[in-house]
């Protein structure tokens, strides 16, 4: 792709139920890992790949993740709220307004990864093709995935496609919770709450869903014992702040 990718969307209306009781005074995004709000490990790497125009949606505990946005965010800023949670797929569409009509990229706030020689953005950025693909997703090798413990989510073909784990297998890959996604991808999507996982299922079907691989760390800290387990391994790689 040579045109630059200036916008993003940052997912941050879940209710981060498996947090609990953490979450039930802050919103999931706010959720401090290495002394860090966990949407900010996003932020600083959206600005360091050039976005200048970022979309957050808002349900739990909206003001208090509107306030830390706007405190963080120096470029233009846009919120997209919920009064009902609209999940993946309706999240987007009810955004769509607020991000352009080129690629942007899709970024689940609670998401950490660190990048491996060449920033993950930009590597998204460098092999998306949109006349071959509707969304290019970051795909994580399951068995390097800190703090999963589920059975992953894709298979990949040497040309990057990527399909559905087979019953009962363990998919080598797990969506590492990034994307860059075509707004084409959502053309005559309904209105509502659905998964983004309905239009994968089409482009996987059209041959236009792809993946590319992680070749940094990465951390699923969808658990209270997942949060330190991420911190134990982040200080490892050189992050100050003492595992507690």
């Amino acid at each position: 792709m040579s045109a630059p990718v200036t916008h993003a969307m940052l997912l941050a209306a879940g209710l981060g139920t498996r947090l609990r009781p953490l979450t039930d005074r802050l919103p999931k995004p706010l959720v401090p890992v290495q002394g860090r709000a966990l949407i900010d490990w996003s932020i600083e790497r959206l600005e360091a790949a050039g976005v200048n125009h970022l979309v957050v949606n808002l349900h739990h505990l909206p003001q208090l993740v509107e306030a830390h946005v706007r405190a963080r965010w120096r470029g233009h800023l846009a919120f997209s709220p919920e009064p009902e949670i609209l999940e993946t797929g309706g999240g987007i569409r009810q955004a769509l307004p607020l991000l352009g009509t080129a690629p942007f990229y899709a970024i689940n706030a609670d998401t950490i990864w660190l990048d491996g020689q060449i920033p993950m953005l930009e590597r998204l950025a460098r092999q998306f093709d949109p006349a071959r693909m509707d969304a290019l997703l970051l795909c994580v090798p399951t068995v390097l995935a800190v703090g999963y413990d589920g059975m992953g989510d894709f298979m990949m073909t040497a040309d990057g496609r990527v399909t559905r784990r087979p019953a009962r297998e363990v998919a080598p890959f797990v969506y590492g919770g990034a994307q860059l996604v075509s707004p084409a991808l959502f053309k005559d999507a309904p209105a509502g709450k659905w998964s983004v996982n309905r239009l994968w299922d089409q482009a996987i079907a059209a041959g236009r869903l792809h993946g590319l691989r992680h070749d940094g760390e990465w951390f699923e800290v969808g658990r209270p014992q997942a949060i330190g387990e991420a911190e134990r391994v982040l200080y490892d790689l050189g992050f100050r702040k003492p595992p507690s």
